[in-house]
C-alpha cells in the first residue's frame, strides 16, 4: 500500500494513547493510532472493567448468603457462573465498542489496524511498518502496555492455564482453583472464585506473605479475611512443575519441604511483562531494561522524537497513571511542559474489604529517615460500618511527626478505594493533618473513620 505521513504515530490504543490522539488532533497535528488487537488496553478488555464487574457479582452472592444477619431469609443462593462471565464480558465489549465507534470515519486521528514495528529513521522522523502499511512519522509515542508474565514452570505449556489476560474465555467454574501468585491480581481472583463456589488455594511464593509490598499488618489482615471465607494459602513455595491429571492438574511445589497440590484449574498471577520485545526498538537505537523503555519524568526516551506512556515506561502500572501520562505528554508536546510524572500515585486492591493505598508504608517511611507517627482506627468503631454490617478492616495513616504531613495511608474497609481519596487530596495539597482534624464530616458515614483515625 502507499506510504502515509503523520506528525505523530501512537503505537497502542490504551488509556494514554487514545485521549492523546484526540487531543493532538485537536491541536492541528496529523495523528495516527496503531492498534493490532483491541482498543482500550488491558483495563477495558480484561482488567479493570470486567474484573470489577465480576467482583460485583461475587459481592451479591456473598451478601445473599449473609442475608440472615440482616433479618432477611433467602432460602437458596445459586450462582450461574457462565452468566457472571457473560455479564463481565458484555460490559467490556460495550466499553470497547464505544471507543471503536469514535474512530469510525475519523480522518484525524486515523486508526490503523495492525502490529507496528520500527524499520528505522528517515527524513528527520521514523519509518514504521504497521501491518501491511509503511508509515512515516515525525514523532512516535509507545503505549503498548503489558501482558501476563508467565514463569518457566515445567509442563505449564501443556495445560490450559488461566491468567489475567484470558480469564474471560473460561466459562467453566473451577472446582478447585490453584492460584500461583499472592499479589493483587491473585488475591482479587482468589476471592472472586471462592465466592462463586470454587475451592481456592493461593501459592504465595518466597516472600512468606501475601501482598508483600504492604505493611505486615495489612498483609496479615488481607489473608485473614480471605481465610475466613475459605481461601487456603501455601507460603514460601514456588510452582516448579505442572502435570495433567484425570481431575485437572497437579502442581509440584518446591520449597524447604517440597509438596504436591492437585486442582482442577491453575491461574497464573505472577506479574506483568512489557510488550516491547517485537517493536523493532533496536532499529532506532532504543534500549530497554527488563522490557521497560527508559524515560525521564517528562516521558522522553533516549531517542529524540520517541515518547513512552503507560505500563512500558516503568513505575506504577495503573490505568490512572496511564491516563495521567497522556496529560504529561500533551503538556510536553504542545503545552507549557509543566506536567511531569512527579506525582502522588494511589492504588486500590479490590478485594472485599477493599484496600485503598497511597504514599509510603511505615517501613518505607522509617527507612527514609522520617520521625514516624502511625495513626489508626478500627472500622468496627465506626457507626455507619456497624449499621450496614461492614465492620471489617481499619484505617492506618503514616505521618511525619515533625511537620504533621501525611506520608502514606492504607484504608482497608468497605469502599476503601473511595475513602482513601481524602488523604490523596491532602497529600496533593501539601496540607497538614490538622486540616482534616478540624473539618466537619457528615454523620453517619464511613468517611468519618478517615477523620477519626487522625483525631
Amino acid at each position: 500500500m502507499e506510504n502515509s505521513g503523520y506528525d505523530v504515530l501512537i503505537i497502542g490504543g490504551g488509556q494514554a494513547g487514545i485521549p492523546l490522539a484526540y487531543a493532538l488532533a485537536g491541536e492541528g497535528r496529523s495523528v495516527a493510532l496503531a492498534e493490532r488487537k483491541d482498543l482500550g488496553g488491558s483495563c477495558v478488555n480484561f482488567g479493570c472493567t470486567p474484573t470489577k464487574a465480576a467482583v460485583a457479582s461475587a459481592k451479591v452472592a456473598f451478601q445473599a448468603r449473609r442475608a440472615s444477619e440482616y433479618g432477611v431469609e433467602i432460602p437458596e443462593v445459586r450462582v450461574d457462573f457462565p452468566a457472571v462471565i457473560g455479564r463481565a464480558r458484555g460490559i467490556a465489549e460495550m466499553s470497547r465498542s464505544g471507543i471503536e465507534s469514535g474512530f469510525e470515519g475519523s480522518e484525524n486521528p486515523v486508526l490503523i489496524r495492525g502490529h507496528a514495528a520500527f524499520e528505522g529513521r528517515e527524513d528527520g522522523g521514523f519509518r514504521v511498518r504497521v501491518g501491511d502499511r509503511s508509515v512515516l512519522a515525525r514523532e512516535v509515542v509507545l503505549n503498548t502496555g503489558t501482558r501476563s508474565l508467565i514463569p518457566p514452570i515445567d509442563g505449564l505449556d501443556e495445560v490450559d492455564y488461566i491468567d489475567s489476560g484470558n480469564w474471560l474465555d473460561h466459562t467453566e467454574l473451577p472446582g478447585h482453583a490453584a492460584i500461583v501468585g499472592g499479589g493483587y491480581i491473585g488475591l482479587e481472583m482468589a476471592q472472586f472464585y471462592r465466592r462463586m463456589g470454587s475451592r481456592v488455594t493461593v501459592v504465595s511464593g518466597s516472600s512468606g506473605r501475601v501482598a508483600p509490598r504492604e505493611d505486615e499488618e495489612v498483609s496479615r489482615a488481607l489473608q485473614e479475611y480471605l481465610e475466613e471465607e475459605g481461601v487456603e494459602f501455601v507460603h514460601n513455595a514456588r510452582a516448579e512443575k505442572v502435570e495433567r491429571t484425570a481431575g485437572g492438574v497437579k502442581l509440584t511445589l518446591g520449597d524447604d519441604e517440597p509438596s504436591e497440590l492437585e486442582a482442577t484449574h491453575v491461574f497464573i498471577a505472577t506479574g506483568r511483562r512489557p510488550n516491547t520485545d517485537d517493536l523493532g526498538l533496536e532499529n532506532v537505537g532504543l534500549e530497554t531494561e527488563k522490557g521497560v523503555v527508559r524515560a525521564d519524568e517528562r516521558l522522553r526516551t533516549g531517542v529524540d522524537g520517541v515518547w513512552v506512556a503507560g505500563d512500558v515506561r516503568g513505575g506504577p502500572m495503573f490505568t490512572h497513571t496511564s491516563y495521567d501520562d497522556y496529560r504529561v505528554l500533551f503538556s510536553q508536546m504542545v503545552g507549557d511542559g509543566s506536567h511531569t510524572t512527579d506525582r502522588v500515585v494511589p492504588y486500590g486492591i479490590f478485594t472485599d474489604p477493599e484496600l485503598g493505598r497511597v504514599g509510603m508504608t511505615e517501613r518505607e517511611a522509617r527507612e527514609a529517615g522520617y520521625e514516624v507517627e502511625v495513626l489508626r482506627r478500627e472500622m468496627r468503631r465506626n457507626g455507619k460500618a456497624t449499621e450496614i454490617g461492614e465492620t471489617k478492616g481499619f484505617v492506618r495513616v503514616v505521618a511525619d511527626a515533625s511537620s504533621g504531613r501525611i506520608l502514606g495511608a492504607a484504608v482497608l474497609a468497605a469502599e476503601g478505594a473511595e475513602l482513601v481519596h481524602v488523604y490523596i487530596n491532602l497529600m496533593n495539597a501539601g496540607a497538614p493533618i490538622d486540616v482534616l482534624r478540624n473539618a466537619v464530616h457528615i454523620h453517619p458515614t464511613l468517611a468519618e473513620a478517615v477523620q477519626t483515625a487522625v483525631s
